[in-house]
């Protein structure tokens, strides 16, 4: 780790009242984790076949126009990070910044998104972030039935290439798509489920946390979920 990412990750444990005795066990957690994903990495049955099929799913969707949200947008947002990655994190769909750079959660909710994965002694580079829907909603409005069908298929393709341990759905929306179900967050959040070979989590959305910042500490409870599953499965 460097300094920069140091600092990052001290303030979101200063954020969510996590005193110093939990941070160095954090780190001394995550050293242990770091090698052995070193390690893994090499032998990682299937490693490096992924980006190719990515490619191939990107060049699918192409100039997508299968439902209405292609008249509005300014770019696709198909995803971005480690195509071997062990965890990929889900979202619901692109806002302003990622529509207008086509990448996912670079706005204000993917600044704490990255504080949330240095949390657990991760980069942004070790893990994959996507969305359920690959183009901005207008006004940010929630995911649409039909819009969700369209995008949904380019999901599960993408998590069948990556074939990550764990993905860690972020709100009501990747939950519910991902693990096919009407429940709410609240009863979601906070266990794994199994589907397809991947253990799934969720959690609450960055966006969320950013207007009610006392459910980070609940975040940070499972994403000591996730750290010790990553361990427990040989990360």
């Amino acid at each position: 780790m460097n300094r920069n990412e140091i600092a990052a990750q001290l303030e979101f444990f200063k954020d969510i009242g996590v005193d110093s005795v939990d941070v160095a066990a954090v780190g001394a957690v995550g050293e242990a984790q770091a090698r052995q994903r070193a390690a893994s990495r090499i032998d990682r049955p299937g490693a490096h076949r992924a980006p190719l099929q990515l490619d191939d799913i990107r060049a699918e969707i192409g100039n997508c126009q299968r439902c209405k949200l292609a008249p509005t947008r300014t770019h696709i947002v198909f995803g971005s990070g480690n195509p071997d990655a062990e965890l990929v994190f889900v979202g619901e769909a692109p806002g302003y910044d990622e529509d207008q750079q086509g990448l996912p959660f670079v706005g204000r909710a993917g600044q704490l998104l990255t504080k949330i994965i240095e949390s657990i002694d991760l980069k942004r580079e070790d893990v994959y972030i996507c969305n359920v829907l690959k183009c901005r909603p207008p006004e940010n409005r929630n995911p649409e039935p039909d819009e969700v069908a369209s995008c949904n298929p380019f999901l599960r393709k993408q998590l069948a290439a990556i074939r990550p341990k764990i993905v860690c759905c972020l709100g009501t929306f990747a939950a519910q798509t991902v693990l096919q179900t009407a429940a709410p967050i609240s009863r979601l959040r906070g266990k794994f489920f199994d589907m397809d070979g991947m253990r799934v989590i969720a959690t609450f959305h960055p966006a969320y946390l950013l207007r009610s910042p006392e459910k980070k500490r609940e975040v940070w409870e499972d994403m000591k979920q996730i750290r010790a599953e990553l361990f427990r499965l040989g990360s």
